[in-house]
């Protein structure tokens, strides 16, 4: 995957030739080997995150000594790490590699300078930003759902 792939990234969709180039000169392309910690849960958010090959698996922390997985991203494209977009800019995840791949890694400081010098381009991503956002809610809200059921059904018996 390329710099100019960004495209393929839910963030990015809508975005003209010109503005996806300018926002290739805040990116960076990274190696990346099983086990591998890309960011962590409440660390300072400075990348969002494009995976162009090998998986990603997003935990987040319970306490000091349990993890849980949250989910498994496989697919070339898929993006992580936007909550460096959003203030205080902390990560609310933490990834890390489940088998060698590439990331492209995107600056939150250019990304958000391009942001303010287009008005286009930060209402684009910020609209696809709250589409993704209310979509990871609506699917929390139903794992919560069936996970309460679950709950109700152990009480009963």
């Amino acid at each position: 995957m390329s710099k100019m792939d960004l495209a393929s990234g839910y963030l990015f969709k809508g975005l003209g030739k010109e503005q996806l180039k300018r926002i290739s000169e805040h990116t960076g392309e990274i190696e990346v080997k099983p086990g591998h910690e890309i960011c962590r849960e409440g660390e300072s958010a400075a990348s969002i995150f494009l995976l162009c090959r090998g998986a990603v698996e997003l935990i987040t922390s319970v306490n000091d000594h349990i993890e849980l997985p949250v989910s498994i991203m496989r697919e070339p494209g898929a993006m992580f790490g936007s909550s460096a977009l959003i203030e205080p800019h902390v990560y609310t995840l933490t990834a890390k590699c489940q088998s060698s791949g590439s990331i492209l890694h995107i600056d939150r400081l250019g990304l958000q300078n391009i942001m303010s010098g287009d008005d286009h381009c930060g209402s684009v991503i910020m609209k696809n930003l709250a589409a993704y956002f209310l979509a990871r809610l609506k699917e929390t809200r139903q794992e919560l759902k069936i996970h309460f059921k679950t709950l109700l059904r152990s009480f009963r018996a």
